[in-house]
């Protein structure tokens, strides 16, 4: 290697070595150190961890009343959230696609509440959804609910609040739609008018194919996203203090009452690794099943 190459290459690395270390530092080396106490018994008021092979993993198996229990929120609120945020999403792109004077603006609109603190919405969300004073047990008073849910404060209505409130996102997944929209050949419409076809074959035969890539992509990020809600329901459960609330013990929400609330980060570790596996086999199978329903356009 020439001197002027060598020299070339350690300045490459000296450019590079600002996010070499914070990824070294903030990523591998945690990464490690949650590793090593998933195998461990480590207590935060006790000595240094102690190895004990598997047996965080047994006890969440057989004697962790929350494990599954959290397991369960967590998948009863994929089920609430994923598909209706694809169709939701999608329904709110096409009304966004639309050739109107104007519409920048309610595409801006649209997508802030994406963008806004998790924390702000969702204290936005225990003050709509109060059971007295609420906006929307107001509304369903004025159209005659006289007993309207006590959404946040029952263990049958606190899940699908929350599921309620994700939607205030996704006018995010309506941009990703958007951008997937406007990247279908116009071409293909006009030659399917031609052909005799009505908008409903226009698009089922080519506005679904052509967006599937798009499709497969929102509900990968929202199978993702599912998995590792937290911060509604520290929120709305009333964070710390009472997070043993059942109703809204997701699995992340329980990995931090392990780790933080009972000081058990070595459990909490085992929790969190768990939770990794369970996001990774899922994310593969639907992405080896993804060539059964996602069209590519060469």
């Amino acid at each position: 290697m020439s001197r002027a190459k060598r020299r070339e290459n350690i300045e490459a690395y000296l450019f590079l070595s600002p996010w070499i270390i914070g990824f070294v530092v903030f990523l591998v080396v945690p990464i490690g150190m949650s590793i090593y106490a998933a195998f461990t018994r480590w207590v935060i008021i006790d000595p240094p961890p102690r190895y004990i092979g598997l047996a965080n993993f047994r006890e969440m198996l057989t004697k962790d009343r929350y494990f599954w229990w959290s397991l369960g929120v967590t998948l009863r609120y994929m089920l609430m959230t994923v598909i209706p945020f694809l169709i939701i999403g999608l329904l709110l792109a096409l009304l966004l696609n639309q050739k109107i004077r104007g519409m920048h603006v309610f595409r801006t609109i649209f997508y802030l509440p994406s963008v806004i603190s998790g924390v702000a919405v969702a204290i936005l969300w225990i003050s709509l959804l109060d059971y007295d004073m609420g906006a929307v047990n107001t509304i369903l008073r004025s159209i005659g609910v006289d007993n309207p849910p006590n959404w946040l404060n029952s263990a049958r209505w606190a899940l699908p609040s929350v599921a309620l409130m994700s939607l205030w996102g996704i006018g995010g997944g309506a941009i990703i739609y958007l951008a997937g929209l406007q990247n279908i050949p116009q071409h293909l419409y006009e030659a399917a008018e031609i052909d005799g076809a009505n908008d409903w074959q226009k698009f089922w035969k080519i506005t679904i194919p052509l967006l599937s890539p798009t499709i497969f992509f929102n509900l990968i990020t929202g199978l993702i996203g599912a998995f590792q809600v937290f911060t509604p329901a520290y929120v709305m459960s009333g964070g710390a203090r009472w997070g043993t609330t059942k109703a809204l013990r997701f699995y992340v929400f329980h990995v931090y009452i392990t780790g933080f609330n009972e000081g058990r980060l070595g459990y909490a570790s085992a929790l969190a690794w768990v939770l990794t596996i369970i996001s990774v086999i899922a994310v593969l199978i639907v992405y080896n099943t993804s060539d059964r329903y996602v069209y590519y356009a060469e």
